[in-house]
């Protein structure tokens, strides 16, 4: 009996896995971690500015879509691809394809500016404009806490022709061949590794000092996107499928990934969402640090003279 339990709930989650859209991007525990990080992180001033835009989030006119707290408007910008043609435009803007066979072109990957790294530093300016309107500086809050948590899932931004992976059939410990790469590392082993002990946002920042902190949120955007243009290249694909750049053009691609191979990846998972929260923090605090009009700031103290 317990048998037939267990065969009937692993056909159901490995048709949920074959189900997911191709979109989904770092599946909600993924991003919420990321914004959870930053929130943590950032200067008391860049808080108060960001709950400041999250109290108002009632001018998105997206009910079904909440923002009200960082962890809400991390997972916004996937909440509102159910709703058709308002926001359609940014479909394209989750990810930017880095062929992992040919060297890191990150320009090359983005002619008309509809990806990831263009997208990053529009949101970013359009966040620090306080002449702009509330509900496109709240945008933009959102796009910017979702895209940089999306960077730095490997597989949106190396790919190998292979749609980040949707195409490559991979069989994740107990679970069939039915679901693909990308799913993996959007949401398998992000939620394996952050439940991993220590567990929670909490959890990954203390495996950091500090300095170590200052140290990972440093780089450029198109730093972070090599890291994990890296990972994809050097780790994903060589782990599930083995050598992905020496198949035949149309070659369909398969792999594995065994419950020794799961554990060894937890780390790596483990430090891409650190890594994205503190970097996300950076940011945040280089648009919204400040004296700002929309909140009410104590008087900067006076150097001693």
């Amino acid at each position: 009996m317990m048998r037939a339990i267990l065969r009937i709930t692993l056909a159901s989650l490995a048709f949920l896995l074959a189900s997911t859209p191709p979109a989904a991007a770092y599946w909600e525990y993924g991003h919420r971690t990321v914004a959870s990080i930053a929130m943590a992180e950032v200067k008391p001033r860049t808080r108060a500015s960001i709950q400041w835009l999250l109290r108002r989030q009632a001018v998105l006119e997206t009910p079904t879509c909440p923002a009200r707290t960082i962890e809400q408007a991390a997972v916004w910008p996937d909440c509102v691809k159910e709703l058709g043609d308002r926001f359609s435009y940014m479909y394209s803007w989750h990810y930017q394809d880095i062929d992992v066979c040919q060297p890191f072109n990150i320009k090359q990957a983005c002619p008309d500016g509809n990806c990831a790294s263009v997208q990053i530093a529009r949101a970013q300016r359009m966040l620090a404009d306080r002449k702009l309107p509330t509900r496109d500086r709240l945008i933009a809050l959102a796009l910017l806490v979702h895209i940089v948590g999306d960077i730095h899932q490997p597989l949106h931004v190396g790919e190998a022709h292979d749609k980040g992976g949707n195409d490559v059939k991979v069989r994740y410990g107990a679970i069939g061949g039915r679901t693909n790469l990308h799913s993996i590392w959007d949401g398998l082993l992000p939620d394996r590794a952050i439940s991993s002990p220590p567990a929670g946002p909490a959890g990954l920042l203390s495996e950091a000092s500090p300095t170590e902190r200052q140290a990972m949120a440093q780089g450029t955007v198109e730093d972070w996107m090599r890291g994990s243009w890296q990972i994809a290249k050097g780790t994903v694909y060589p782990t599930a499928v083995g050598d992905v750049c020496a198949r035949k053009p149309g070659e369909k691609v398969t792999g594995k990934l065994d419950n020794a191979q799961i554990a060894a990846l937890i780390p790596v998972l483990r430090g891409e969402v650190l890594r994205g929260g503190l970097r996300l923090a950076r940011l945040l605090d280089e648009a919204l640090d400040g004296d700002h009009p929309e909140v009410a700031h104590p008087p900067k103290a006076k150097p001693a003279s």
